[in-house]
């Protein structure tokens, strides 16, 4: 549920969209989406014990996966800290 709150689709859908790419869809995913599905976790676990459902829950956390990555992309000092990261990724 939480790919479909994020990327909207499921592991599934994308792996059938990408056949030949290795990983899966979170292996993809960018280090801002990365970020919104941690904080998507917890808030999930939050929204199942309040007693939500799984359809209010899927609503509940697409608005706030937009509302976090409009956030985290305005950012200028995640850029600098995304360039730091390939950096050091690359030198691996």
């Amino acid at each position: 549920m939480l790919n479909m709150a994020l990327f909207g689709k499921t592991a599934l859908q994308w792996r059938t969209e990408n056949p030949n790419t290795d990983g899966n869809i979170r292996d993809m995913a960018s280090i801002e989406q990365l970020v919104v599905l941690s904080n998507m976790e917890s808030i999930n676990a939050v929204l199942i014990h309040q007693g939500l459902t799984q359809s209010d829950r899927l609503k509940q956390l697409n608005k706030i996966a937009i509302q976090q990555m409009k956030s985290l992309f305005g950012n200028k000092n995640l850029n600098k800290l995304k360039k730091n990261f390939y950096l050091k990724r690359e030198s691996i």
